[in-house]
């Protein structure tokens, strides 16, 4: 029981957080009634599907939980519509994150007429990659090791964005390798907003060099923006976003590109909203569409 309660804490708890920073406290009502609904109705150990099927996982494997993908969608779309017209800007790119989750349940998405998915682990992005349409636009939202680039790149054609740039060695390797395979690649550039080790990224005043790097010495690939994670917990605050803007300000400045032509990647499942209205051109969303992810405990 303390797992499925562990479970469920993370997949509300970036909701509530977010919705407290921005005043919601309706946001937080509704959710609590969902979750109070959904209890009752199927029990603390299914939880209509957010909760680990524990009980039922006699191979001590985790169990995929039942969610339903495309209603789950729609609602993160209509958030994402909304938090635009608040901003009074365009509604960002959605990228659908299916880390630990099974293809079928990206195709649920994907059969919805969706086409923008992010992964975190090459293995996993390989492998979905080579048994789903073409057409899928795939971000790597995930840290990458340089000895894993050549995997990446050749095990998935249709990598449209890679987010997670943080160094000239990396960016170096990727060029090689794409000039190897005759191909481009668009990417972003991590920074490290939050000041945490345990965060991966360049740090804010190196940022903008670092873009001016990929922009000069690395032909085969396209700089297309940068990208934060944000806070320990996942979610970002003000700060983090505001910090975010100002290295796209002095990276347009130092490359000679448009402010509006860099893209900022900031906003999950428990501050998308917020980021969106903060100038967000690309939210990772996962949990909120695909549920909880669960874990193998090996």
């Amino acid at each position: 029981r303390e797992r499925e309660v562990g479970a469920l804490r993370v997949w509300i708890e970036p909701m509530m957080v977010a919705a407290v920073r921005q005043g919601q406290t309706s946001l937080i009502a509704r959710k609590l009634a969902t979750v109070g609904r959904t209890l009752a109705g199927r029990g603390a150990a299914r939880a209509g599907g957010l909760l680990p099927m524990s009980t039922q996982a006699s191979s001590g494997e985790a169990q995929a939980p039942t969610v339903n993908v495309a209603q789950g969608l729609l609602d993160v779309k209509r958030r994402v519509e909304e938090a635009a017209k608040r901003g009074g800007g365009k509604p960002p790119r959605l990228v659908a994150v299916g880390k630990t989750k099974p293809l079928e349940m990206v195709m649920e998405a994907y059969n919805t007429g969706h086409r923008f998915f992010g992964e975190n682990y090459v293995q996993e992005i390989v492998e979905k990659a080579g048994k789903a349409p073409d057409d899928i636009q795939w971000h790597f939202i995930g840290h990458l090791q340089s000895n894993k680039a050549k995997a990446l790149l050749q095990g998935v054609p249709n990598l449209a964005t890679l987010e997670t740039v943080d160094t000239a060695k990396l960016a170096d390797r990727l060029n090689r390798l794409c000039g190897e395979l005759n191909r481009t690649l668009r990417i972003l550039v991590q920074v490290n907003t939050s000041g945490e080790e345990s965060k991966h990224g360049v740090e804010p005043q190196d940022a903008p060099a670092l873009a001016a790097h990929v922009v000069s010495q690395c032909p085969n690939l396209t700089f297309g923006g940068f990208m934060t994670i944000g806070m320990p917990d996942y979610t970002s605050r003000p700060e983090n976003f505001e910090c975010l803007q100002r290295c796209r300000k002095q990276a347009a400045e130092e490359i000679g590109m448009e402010e509006g032509d860099i893209e900022l990647s900031m906003g999950m499942s428990g501050d998308f909203e917020a980021a969106i209205e903060m100038g967000s051109t690309n939210v990772r969303v996962g949990s909120t569409i695909f549920g909880a992810r669960v874990y193998n405990n090996k």
